[in-house]
């Protein structure tokens, strides 16, 4: 689950820093937790499928998600 907080987390700081509009965007522990949770759905899948953890595919479809969920949760959408 290390890979998935720390996705969710750099990505809630990151999004906090650089984006200036914050109307519309949820509070950072909410995104965090949103991004978290999507990133553990993520890896335990890839668990299920590939039958161990750390197969770089799983890592590239957490990238994918979380930072697909980050751009919807920052409100790229309400424009």
């Amino acid at each position: 689950m290390a890979p998935a907080f720390f996705m969710a987390l750099v990505l809630g700081l990151t999004t906090r820093l650089l984006t200036k509009r914050r109307t519309g965007a949820r509070r950072f522990w909410t995104q965090t937790g949103i991004n978290f949770v999507a990133g553990v759905v993520v890896l335990v899948a890839g668990l299920v499928i590939y039958g161990r953890d750390g197969v770089m595919w799983t890592y590239a479809v957490l990238v994918l998600v979380c930072g697909t969920g980050q751009w919807l949760l920052a409100g790229a959408t309400r424009r």
